[in-house]
């Protein structure tokens, strides 16, 4: 973990790294939040064209993650640099467009790996440098589809969820079939593996028994082509996965609507983190 850049942040400290990834084999960015007395970590998947500094920069996280205790970790959204031809050429795919998935296509597959990078790389590195056990996950559009799919193909690994206006059905909008078809190729069944809809379909048991969180806005541009909460919603029912999809009117798709419901989030997530943390002091 090379320290780029750290800058005291009420009381704790923001920090910017960067570390050379053997998943994608290539160097990554990412951000990290550690509050004074850090006692779970919250990990944040931002959503296209974004960047580590996204969600650290406007989203205003860091002055009640400090109260409550929760560090919080910004990964990229994609491998930079690898060189793919077309790999810049359109924004909701490539560079800033990783979908938090393993590409099984060429050319991406060698690279695009961002499933296998969260999972067995960053957060355990994150977590051994920290020494936080306890991770939740949230995320925004493309990373509120990454936090809900992640969460649901590895049970057990996130004790808390929510999200932001996710991509809920992506096998169902134009993102999430340009990104599969990109990345997976045309394997419909490979497709449902990656979708939160078709994921939260296969329950047995709600596997979130505390609760989802997502907040989506009503003016948001995105939501009736591209979102699709109301197919999660069903499924959650159907479930009875117990979720609180919460409709915002006025609300758009950006950071304005985050910053003001981030500490929702925040609070959501430290009450099933922190739920059996022993007292303090």
């Amino acid at each position: 973990m090379e320290l780029l850049s750290e800058h005291r942040c009420f009381g704790g400290s923001q920090r910017f790294h960067r570390h050379a990834s053997a998943q994608l084999g290539l160097p990554m960015r990412f951000a990290l939040y550690l509050p004074p007395e850090p006692r779970a970590l919250l990990v944040w998947l931002a959503g296209l064209t974004c960047t580590e500094e996204t969600f650290t920069v406007k989203a205003g996280a860091q002055r009640l993650a400090a109260e409550l205790g929760l560090a919080l970790l910004m990964p990229d959204t994609s491998p930079r640099g690898a060189g793919v031809p077309g790999e810049a050429e359109a924004w909701d795919f490539g560079v800033g467009a990783g979908f938090y998935l393993d590409a099984t296509r060429e050319p991406w597959a060698r690279h695009w790996r961002m499933e296998s990078y969260l999972l067995d790389e960053l957060i355990p590195l994150v977590q051994r440098e920290t020494g936080l056990a306890r991770v939740g996950l949230s995320g925004h559009s493309m990373g509120g589809h990454g936090a809900l799919t992640l969460a649901l193909r590895h049970p057990g690994r996130f004790r808390s969820l929510s999200a932001f206006a996710p991509i809920a059905a992506p096998m169902h909008c134009p993102w999430g079939r340009k990104a599969f078809a990109g990345y997976l190729g045309e394997d419909r069944a490979a497709w449902a593996a990656h979708d939160a809809s078709e994921l939260m379909k296969q329950q047995r048991t709600p596997p979130y028994p505390g609760g989802i969180l997502i907040d989506q806005g009503l003016a948001d541009r995105f939501l009736a082509e591209q979102l699709h909460p109301e197919a999660f919603e069903a499924a959650c029912a159907a479930a009875g996965q117990p979720l609180s999809l919460r409709r915002h009117a006025g609300y758009d798709h950006g950071y304005h609507f985050i910053a003001t419901f981030v500490d929702d989030h925040l609070r959501h997530h430290a009450a099933q983190l922190l739920s059996a943390d022993p007292p303090r002091g």
